[in-house]
């Protein structure tokens, strides 16, 4: 028997064959034409021609013939895995090849100026139903005709065609009276919600485009088309949505807890993470002379007479439990 052990008949040792090696093994030998069942014994091994006369078989040991059988086994097995190693590695970069519909059309785009981000949004939204956006206080500071006159037009353009509108703004801007003329404006199915954080500038349309800022001005925008990052962005819009309480087209009121509002409800939980009044002041949209007038009103109502006892005050009373 050669090195390489055959391949055939490994699993399929028929009743006759298996008692013919029994016969060899008891007899010590067999004449080589003994039976049908011989030539399936020699190629897997049990039978070898005997040294001294070509015309006998003698059996081979049980268990070295089980052991070679099996590491011959072992090797098809290793080969094969080998083979499909090989496979992997030369599909590999046919498979991180993008799909045909991300080839045809780019995923990412950037967009500077704020002329050219306003046209590529329109240009999104010609035949639109849904808009969801968010808009950071930044936004509306002052009003610009140059920017909010186009917007509002093709808003209402959306909402003529029976198209929804959904937007996300902070509590800064409940009472802005540039924002409440922009709404008294759109007639449809438009609502706008507030929240005391929320991310940055956000535009959605149809949950197939987005336009996020691609740096801390306006200048510069990001139209993405991936559909799983479009996805992902909708889906956490949607969670935001769901945790906002709605400022348009009725506004809830929000309750204030023990003499603590919900803006310092939210200051408090930002003073006990350490936060400058700076940082406060950004992260909830207001000037920091608004967030230091509500950090005073705070101290006041706790009863503290410096910054270090009103964060051991804040954690003391409990009011970050409760519900702002």
């Amino acid at each position: 028997m050669s090195g390489d052990a055959p391949h055939e008949g490994t699993d399929t040792l028929r009743a006759e064959a298996l008692d013919l090696y029994a016969r060899a093994l008891a007899q010590g030998h067999l004449p080589a034409s003994a039976d049908e069942e011989t030539p399936l014994l020699l190629r897997l091994g049990l039978l070898r021609p005997a040294d001294d006369d070509s015309a006998r078989l003698e059996p081979v040991a049980p268990h070295l013939a089980l052991h070679r059988l099996l590491r011959a086994s072992e090797d098809r097995v290793a080969e094969e895995r080998r083979r499909q190693e090989r496979l992997a590695e030369t599909l590999a970069p046919l498979l991180r090849a993008p799909e045909p519909a991300e080839r045809d059309c780019p995923c990412v785009v950037r967009h500077a100026g704020t002329e050219h981000i306003g046209r590529a949004i329109s240009e999104a939204m010609d035949d639109a139903t849904e808009l969801l956006a968010v808009q950071p206080y930044r936004s509306y500071i002052r009003f610009d005709p140059a920017v909010h006159e186009p917007a509002i037009r093709r808003d209402q353009a959306l909402l003529d065609r029976g198209g929804r509108i959904r937007a996300l703004y902070q509590h800064t801007l409940r009472h802005a009276p540039t924002l409440a003329a922009r709404y008294e404006r759109l007639t449809g199915d438009v609502e706008a919600r507030s929240l005391d954080e929320i991310t940055d500038r956000l535009v959605i349309v149809d949950r197939t485009v987005a336009f996020i800022p691609a740096g801390p001005e306006r200048s510069t925008a990001l139209e993405v088309r991936h559909p799983a990052i479009v996805t992902f962005l909708g889906t956490t819009f949607d969670r935001l949505w769901r945790l906002a309480t709605p400022m348009y087209p009725e506004a809830d009121r929000q309750p204030t807890l023990n003499g603590i509002t919900p803006r310092q409800h939210a200051i408090a939980a930002l003073l006990v993470e350490g936060h400058t009044d700076a940082v406060i002041a950004d992260r909830l949209g207001m000037n920091i002379r608004t967030a230091r007038e509500h950090i005073a009103k705070l101290a006041a109502v706790l009863g503290s007479s410096s910054r270090a006892q009103l964060g051991y005050l804040i954690a003391r009373s409990g009011i970050l439990d409760q519900e702002g």
